[in-house]
Parts: C-alpha cells; structure tokens; sequence
C-alpha cells in the first residue's frame, strides 16, 4: 500500500508537470497486490503510459505473459484508463521482432517517470539472467540499445529486456521485494564482490528506493 500511494504520487506529479507519466513495471508473481492497489488509485489514468521492464517472448494468450498480468490486475478499476505498450509482438523470436519492438518503446516519453524493478531468488532483476547470453550487454552502460532479446537457463522462454542504462535513467526507480530469502539475496547483492545481476543496479542507480514486507 505505501509503494502504491508513493508510485501514485510520482505519476500525479508528472502529469501536473507535463501532462503525461509513463511507468514501466515488473512481472512475475511479487508485484499482484501492488497491481491491485495501484489499479484503485485515484488520478488521470487517461494520461499514463503503462509499459514492462522486460517480457518473456510468449502472447498475453499464455498465463506466462508479463502482459497478461499487467492487463488483468492493473488495468482495472481506475487504471483501466490508462495506455497500454507491450514488448511482444508477433515474431517467432525476439531477435526477429526486435526492430518492431525498438521503433514502439523508441516512441514513448523518455526518461520513464516510474520503474518498478523486482528480483528473483538467482539475483536477477529485468531479465539480467545469471548466464544470460547477452547480460554484459544489457548492463553495459555505454551500450545505447533501448531492448535487448536475453535467453538464459533460468529464463524458460527467451525474453526482451530493457537494458540497465534505460532503466537507471528512469526518475525515480524502486525495487520491489517480498519475503525472507529475497532478504538474503538482497544482503548479498549488497556485498562488493557481488556477481549477482541486480548487484549493477545497486552500484549505479543515482538513488533507489526499496521496498520490501515479509
């Protein structure tokens, strides 16, 4: 509820400031409630860009879709309003519907106001898999690719992702976690020898706000 309000409030801002927000949120199975309580927020909804940190390569057809959770939990109720920019499009691969994807997340307002990152149990946070083909590539800071397609042994499907340098330029940036062993992965994250993925977030963000409930 306290990541919902302060999300909310950093999307009133931008509208108020430009007359548009635009947020990019995680997957997975961490941010559920937070799409439920971000859908009942008060504000205009009609002015917002909704977008994903990274997807697997499958359509919202699929119950794997990172889409197909953003459309049934946060493009609800108040939100239901809001635009929607998935990063699938109907290409057998990433890599063959790459271009498509780069020219439609090249055309929404950049830097995003909001980007909601979560982490997995490996360390990964977007899809920077551990042992991802093209990992040092997407958090490669000077490399000035928006998306990238990421196949890793952790990933199941291939995905696309935005690289860690879009991501970092993002206003404001959280991370979002829940549970003890996320804790963990956390602490470890934080140690400077960490190899995990989500460690080059920790290092290179100007600030990030974590979020984190039992």
């Amino acid at each position: 509820m306290a990541l919902s309000a302060d999300i909310a409030d950093k999307l009133r801002t931008a509208i108020e400031t430009r007359g548009e927000a635009v947020i990019a949120v995680s997957g997975g199975s961490t941010p559920k409630r937070l799409f439920e309580a971000l859908s009942n927020e008060a504000l205009d909804w009609s002015r917002v860009t909704v977008t994903l940190v990274d997807e697997r390569w499958v359509p919202d057809t699929d119950e794997r879709s990172n889409a197909r959770l953003v459309e049934s939990l946060l493009l609800q109720h108040k939100a239901a309003d809001a635009e929607f920019m998935p990063l699938y499009v109907e290409a057998a691969t990433p890599e063959a519907g790459i271009a498509e994807v780069r020219a439609r997340v090249g055309s929404m307002t950049q830097p995003f106001d909001v980007v909601v990152l979560g982490m997995g149990p490996d360390g990964h946070t977007a899809s920077f898999f551990p042992g991802g083909d093209r990992l040092g590539e997407a958090l490669d800071l000077s490399n000035t690719a928006l998306v990238l397609p990421m196949r890793a042994p952790g990933a199941g499907e291939p995905r696309i992702t935005f690289t860690l340098r879009e991501l970092l330029k993002a206003q404001t940036l959280y991370l979002h976690i829940q549970g003890d062993d996320k804790r963990v992965v956390l602490d470890q994250a934080e140690q400077p020898d960490s190899q995990l993925p989500i460690a080059s977030v920790l290092r290179h963000a100007r600030q990030l706000d974590i979020y984190w409930c039992p």
